[in-house]
């Protein structure tokens, strides 16, 4: 009869309303990525935004911010740092990316960026919500990138005439002393 009730119990708690199934306000998640593998001073860097709807309805008036690229430090190439969109559905997303352009070398932190938006047509307070953080990234100078992982070119043309003279020399020694006394082939005569 206990095991009975119990069920009976489980059955009922399981068919009770969540508090996340009657919301019908909108939720956002931002997720901030640098997409870069090497962080280069002069070099163009890319950072991306993806913001989900996960509520079940639109997000409106929806703004974007990121105060973590100083002008003193970083070149704007493409995009803004300060977006904005009127509607965002329910389970959708959108993506947005900006192309900035390093101008010092060092390390700098790169903090949140800040979303704020209306979780519904009535609602006149704003939601305020904050990305992932990528965290502290260290930006390296032009001339250390291009000594790391350029192709060399100029010290490997250096370096072939270098040894051509330790690889020449014996060769010609031995190629005439080859000549010198190789017996001439006798020429066949008809």
């Amino acid at each position: 009869m206990k095991l009975w009730i119990a069920a009976l119990l489980l059955a009922f708690a399981c068919y009770i309303p969540t508090g996340a199934e009657e919301e019908s306000e909108a939720r956002l998640l931002v997720a901030k990525n640098i997409l870069n593998q090497y962080l280069v001073e002069g070099k163009d860097l890319t950072v991306e935004y993806r913001i989900y709807n996960v509520g079940r309805s639109s997000a409106l008036d929806v703004r974007l911010k990121d105060d973590s690229f100083p002008d003193a430090d970083f070149e704007s190439v493409r995009g803004n740092l300060r977006v904005s969109w009127d509607r965002l559905a329910p389970n959708s997303n959108v993506t947005h990316a900006v192309i900035l352009r390093p101008l010092k070398s060092g390390y700098f932190n790169f903090t949140s960026a800040e979303i704020s938006y209306r979780t519904t047509e009535e609602s006149t307070e704003r939601q305020t919500g904050y990305s992932s953080s990528p965290g502290e990234g260290g930006i390296v100078p032009l001339k250390e990138f291009d000594r790391r992982f350029s192709p060399h070119v100029l010290d490997w043309l250096v370096f072939a005439i270098m040894t051509l003279p330790s690889l020449g020399i014996p060769f010609l020694l031995w190629y005439s002393s080859k000549s010198k006394y190789d017996m001439p082939k006798a020429k066949k005569g008809n």
